[in-house]
């Protein structure tokens, strides 16, 4: 999720201009839902990206 920081920030900016720009169409509702969808994964993936800096991580087996 931290890779796609971007991506998200891209979305919630196209999202934001469209739905919010006094637009109106029949979709309108739909594009400030996504909107606020993108942006709330947006702030999700920059804390992940704030706490969790180390990308060395690697899974190891569990010894029962």
């Amino acid at each position: 999720m931290r890779k796609y920081s971007t991506l998200f920030l891209i979305i919630a900016a196209l999202t934001g201009a469209i739905g919010f720009s006094g637009l109106n169409f029949a979709g309108i509702e739909v594009v400030r839902v996504l909107f606020l969808i993108f942006a709330d994964l947006l702030v999700v993936s920059l804390v992940a990206r704030l706490f969790f800096k180390n990308d060395n991580l690697r899974l190891q087996r569990v010894k029962k």
